[in-house]
């Protein structure tokens, strides 16, 4: 049985790496940035007063990735937070591999045309190292989340991780991507 590759994964070697290559005057393709990996993350500071909500945020969040996430801790007790050591406070994905380029396929295609008055992501969100992360205010642009399982509309970050050594070279990999910057 031979596994469908993601459409992602076939365009970026079919056609963004020889782009890229071209573009930034590689001589081995293996010098092209490639993704590395996307991380989800959900912060979920209300989970101390309301317990469910971090049911709701795990279920989310396992809809949307497809895989369980796993649940951050407090690292330090802050009384004015009501915030004790080790007490749950957000859950995170990390994708790699076929997941991570079905993930992102998902995003360009279904969801990010969803989002409501949109005119393409900010340009700007890059960490000078090539990675980029993109702030989703509701998770429900995702098709896959039910929207009668959803207890209180969240948001979540999504940071693409690049192989990408400049802002540059990331924000060129996305573009040929299809990720639609405004800027």
């Amino acid at each position: 049985m031979v596994a469908k590759m993601a459409t992602l994964k076939n365009k970026y070697q079919k056609e963004v790496a020889p782009a890229l290559m071209k573009e930034f005057g590689y001589g081995n393709v293996m010098q092209a940035p490639r993704v590395a990996r996307v991380v989800l993350n959900m912060g979920l500071g209300e989970a101390t007063a309301n317990p469910k909500i971090m049911e709701t945020g795990i279920y989310t969040l396992t809809q949307i990735s497809g895989q369980k996430p796993v649940v951050t801790k407090a690292k330090k007790a802050i009384s004015n937070f009501k915030l004790r050591e080790g007490l749950g406070i957000g859950v995170m994905v990390t994708l790699r591999g076929e997941r991570m380029y079905e993930f992102l396929d998902r995003l360009i295609s279904a969801a990010i045309p969803r989002i409501r008055d949109f005119k393409g992501v900010s340009g700007k969100a890059f960490d000078g190292r090539g990675n980029y992360t993109l702030g989703i205010k509701e998770q429900l642009i995702f098709p896959e989340v039910d929207y009668d399982k959803v207890e209180k509309v969240k948001g979540l970050n999504i940071t693409i991780v690049t192989t990408a050594r400049t802002d540059a070279e990331g924000k060129s990999l996305l573009r040929h991507l299809g990720m639609p910057f405004r800027n």
